[in-house]
């Protein structure tokens, strides 16, 4: 059985052994422990707040195997992008430039500078030890946050965005980053991804202020506007079929696609509900749900469940293990979302 809960200050030795596994590409994931650790310190205060509204702080999530007591997972929602460390993007615009002498009408495209203080939430920093990909674990890893944030909404902004890994060749080059970024910065993309979690002073700093028409890069480096890269392609379909679209932000560094949905429509937040729970041995128990804890601390698991009508309200069926994963006390509802098929 794998579950998800909140981060605790206690995870860190097994966190940061956990996070060492990640590629370069995972940027918000390339930090040091004592960053690591300022980060869980700050999610903790930021799980036990009372107060009710997006000040910018990381929720970090982990996810364990149950059967061995280890940390498999991670995964996070960062509140409010902006504030102190601005977020920075590039926006695609397109204009039409027309010359009568020539008897010509183009499409001009353009890459323009966005700096954001006050920004959307962000879902991010989502790695998955690679011996259990493909099991299911990413779906969950990933949609429980969903869960988290139905039960908090006034925590999080109107609008959620995520930043897809863009696209890197065999050899782990980005032609984006070789075409623009490497003659401004001076440092290799890893490096330069790096630095941006923990400063960004220097995007400001050395960033081109005018617009960057696209005419003028190499074909390579046009491909890989909005492409992402190859292992981030289920993360992106996923968050697709949960009504996340691209809209016209890509990456500063990699030209990976920014992807963003009203925050009440994300599938699962809007089609997630509130219930009180039971136990019945004679229960059948068919449909796949993720269910959790609607009252702090938060745990999620995806089980086996069976939804019925008492005293006219909706009440789900749990098996004891799940009420024990769940650490769930008499009385208290739960927070669930039906699959439309299981997902292991």
């Amino acid at each position: 059985m794998f579950r998800i809960r909140q981060v605790a200050e206690t995870d860190l030795d097994a966190l940061w052994d956990l996070i060492c596994q990640a590629s370069a590409g995972m940027t918000s994931l390339q930090i040091d422990k004592p960053t690591l650790q300022d980060r869980l310190e700050l999610s903790v205060f930021a799980f036990s707040r009372t107060t009710e509204k997006p000040e910018g702080a990381p929720y970090v999530f982990v996810m364990e195997d149950l059967s061995i007591r280890k940390l498999i997972g991670t995964s996070c929602i960062f509140s409010k992008t902006g504030g102190y460390q601005p977020q920075y993007s590039y926006r695609v615009e397109t204009e039409k430039a027309i010359s009568s002498t020539l008897s010509l009408e183009m499409m001009v495209h353009s890459l323009h500078l966005v700096k954001v203080h006050d920004g959307p939430t962000e879902i991010g920093s989502l790695f998955l030890q690679p011996d259990y990909r493909g099991k299911g674990c990413g779906k969950l890893l990933s949609l429980c946050r969903f869960l988290y944030m139905a039960n908090h909404p006034k925590r999080f902004a109107s609008q959620t965005i995520a930043e897809m890994r863009g696209y890197q060749d065999t050899d782990g080059h980005s032609p984006f980053w070789d075409a623009i970024g490497a003659h401004f910065f001076k440092i290799d993309f890893p490096s330069a991804d790096s630095l941006s979690m923990v400063d960004k002073t220097f995007i400001e700093e050395l960033m081109p202020k005018y617009p960057i028409y696209l005419e003028l890069l190499p074909h390579s480096a046009l491909e890989a506007i909005g492409k992402v890269h190859d292992q981030t392609r289920p993360a992106l379909a996923m968050l697709e079929s949960q009504g996340f679209q691209r809209n016209n932000l890509i990456d500063i560094f990699d030209a990976g696609p920014v992807v963003a949905c009203q925050t009440k429509q994300i599938r699962t937040i809007a089609d997630s509900r509130v219930a009180s729970w039971t136990n019945d041995p004679m229960a059948d128990r068919t449909t796949s749900a993720i269910v959790a804890r609607s009252k702090p601390p938060f745990f999620a698991i995806e089980t086996q469940i069976e939804i019925q009508q008492y005293d006219g309200t909706e009440q789900v069926i749990l098996d004891l293990a799940a009420i024990d994963d769940l650490q769930l006390h008499a009385g208290e509802p739960v927070r669930f979302v039906t699959l439309s098929k299981p997902s292991r």
